[in-house]
């Protein structure tokens, strides 16, 4: 009995999580209206007490009046200002965890997923899954030409693209300096080569002025499917190896996985070394 009694009041006094100021006030007025009729019901029965014991030191029925009057608004006064203050509290702490985990999980630079929270989205992934990896085609000519201020715009540039073409909310992360990935579940899998093709435009298309010199930018892709219980590294490695050949090729074009052919990538693509080692470095 006790416990069912503890339990009812802990769930009668818990404000929990709020959504917004207004939700704080809305929640305290309510728990303090329950506290209002408690404090009241407490003080008749406290004066019934009193009256069967012969110490009440008045008449009952003035009592009661002056309780009726008394306690329930100044009960609820006290109740409302002690709960808003702790509900705005507790509302401040939930959206100071709420951008510390958006900021853990987000590439400052680009303003998209960061490697963490790429691979969290792909553990949560079921069923057929395309991964497509891009890399910004002579990346580091620009930043030795025009210094990293005009590598980081191009990032950004770049990265608008990405969610220009995919819409917000969309699984695409900045996986390292130059590196972009998409993940692609469901139907919207099959169509893998379609979205890498409509980012590889629209960043072909990309014009603008860095440091007083207008310059272009084109990216390079590779694409691999499978599903997605096989595991990130397989997936990666195959999406790496499409890339490698897109840039021998001669850069600004989109390579799917089923175009490789193993003899010749054993002569021109080391299979044990930048795949291999580029996934362990994501996955780690």
């Amino acid at each position: 009995m006790f416990d069912l009694v503890h339990q009812w009041v802990i769930r009668q006094l818990t404000l929990g999580e709020f959504s917004s100021p207004r939700a704080v006030v809305t929640k305290a007025a309510f728990m303090a209206a329950k506290i209002a009729i408690f404090a009241y019901l407490l003080n008749i029965v406290g004066h019934l007490i009193l009256v069967t014991l012969g110490l009440l030191p008045y008449a009952l029925g003035p009592a009661l009046v002056v309780a009726t009057m008394l306690t329930p608004p100044v009960s609820f006064i006290v109740a409302v200002i002690a709960y808003s203050v702790v509900g705005l509290a507790i509302y401040d702490l939930g959206m100071s965890r709420q951008r510390f985990e958006m900021l853990s999980r987000t590439d400052m630079l680009s303003g998209l997923m960061n490697r963490r929270a790429f691979l969290d989205t792909f553990e949560q992934a079921r069923g057929h899954v395309a991964l497509i990896v891009f890399d910004i085609d002579r990346f580091k000519s620009i930043n030795d030409a025009l210094g990293h201020k005009a590598g980081d715009d191009v990032i950004v540039r770049v990265a608008q693209c990405f969610t220009d073409v995919l819409g917000e909310g969309a699984t695409v992360a900045r996986i390292g300096g130059e590196e972009f990935a998409v993940l692609l579940s469901g139907p919207r899998s099959d169509g893998a080569l379609d979205v890498a093709e409509a980012i590889r435009r629209s960043v072909e298309h990309l014009e603008f002025e860095v440091a007083g010199r207008r310059i272009s930018v084109t990216v390079s892709a590779g694409v691999s499917e499978g599903v997605a219980g096989l595991g990130f590294s397989e997936l990666f490695s195959g999406a790496d190896r499409a890339l490698y050949l897109a840039k021998t090729s001669g850069r600004n074009r989109i390579v799917h996985a089923k175009q490789l052919v193993e003899a010749s990538l054993d002569a021109s693509y080391p299979a044990d070394g930048h795949a291999e080692a580029s996934a362990s470095r994501l996955s780690a």
